[in-house]
């Protein structure tokens, strides 16, 4: 049986976190922060390694659906139920820009560079903002059949983004013509898309079904059927492993890649588990919960690890799930 891992509990919510994303590593900062979207509509910024809260971004005025950091960790995009996108000082917690849109927007994505910012949601619409000009009128890409539930912004090409939700289909766009150029149908609505950390992946989930796809070419590369609803699936920096979280499931469950076999089950969340992720150190990943908490696990062996120690060695016993 696996060590049995205590996660860090990152409480502060009171309502389900259904999303949140990772900063890469920031040399000035020596570290990392997550930023999480809640239901009670008030987004957070913490320490990545620790959990540790830094602040909460207050002005939305309903339910948080989405939450992206740019990647030199200044800046915070949210998209909410009061049917507004806005963008956030990270530093000071200042409101900045607020986009409006007719329906609950439920993803938003900063570009690689951090100057543009995409957007979709219950309209079906994919909007990109240019975050330097505050009255500009954004671009739209159209084609979806249902709502949007998911957006990302390449890290291969900086013309392309992948969107997917309730039409059961990943839709590849370019940002120059603003047109789809290539679509993949699945089998029921897509609950999310990850880009892995290693930059070769695109981690996709649907109903039962965890998909890997070549990032630049988004060839399929591998797919599991698992035994569960999935709502996230995340891979692993050296692609050797993922971790899911399900519609109905309260635990969290590691995968090897290559085969699909479950490796580990870990308990603790009281509710399903939303949203994972892997840390871009890859120490640990972290999981979103009905049950209002962000958890932090340590990614394989146990081991000494920020506010973590090792656990004491029993003479004749082991702790074991």
């Amino acid at each position: 049986m696996a060590t049995k891992k205590i996660p860090l509990i990152c409480s502060g919510h009171s309502r389900p976190v259904v999303d949140f994303s990772y900063s890469p590593i920031i040399e000035s900062e020596e570290g990392f922060f997550i930023v999480s979207a809640c239901l009670d509509g008030k987004p957070m910024i913490r320490r990545g390694e620790t959990g540790d809260w830094i602040g909460t971004f207050i002005g939305h005025k309903g339910a948080v659906w989405s939450a992206h950091i740019n990647q030199t960790a200044t800046q915070v995009a949210t998209g909410s139920a009061d049917y507004t996108a806005k963008v956030w000082d990270a530093l000071t917690g200042k409101e900045l820009q607020t986009f409006q849109h007719s329906k609950i927007v439920k993803s938003v994505h900063f570009s690689q560079d951090g100057k543009h910012l995409i957007t979709g949601g219950l309209d079906k619409t994919l909007r990109i903002f240019d975050l330097g000009k505050s009255e500009a009128e954004a671009q739209q890409m159209e084609g979806h059949t249902q709502s949007v539930k998911q957006i990302v912004w390449s890290k291969q090409d900086p013309n392309i983004v992948i969107s997917g939700g309730g039409d059961s289909a990943l839709r590849i766009w370019d940002t120059r013509t603003l047109k789809e150029v290539k679509n993949i149908p699945v089998k029921t609505a897509i609950t999310s898309i990850e880009l892995s950390l290693d930059n070769k992946h695109m981690t996709a989930t649907a109903g039962k079904e965890v998909f890997f796809y070549d990032a630049a070419k988004f060839d399929l590369l591998k797919s599991h059927s698992l035994t569960l609803e999935l709502s996230s699936a995340s891979l692993s920096p050296d692609a050797q492993t993922f971790v899911v979280g399900g519609s109905a499931d309260l635990s969290v469950r590691v995968f090897e890649f290559s085969s699909g076999k479950e490796l580990e089950q870990h308990k603790g969340h009281h509710g399903p588990v939303h949203c994972v992720h892997f840390a871009p150190d890859a120490a640990t990943f972290a999981t979103g919960s009905e049950d209002g908490t962000i958890r932090l696990w340590q990614n394989g062996e146990v081991r000494a690890y920020g506010l973590w120690q090792e656990p004491p060695k029993l003479e004749g016993k082991t702790e074991t799930d």
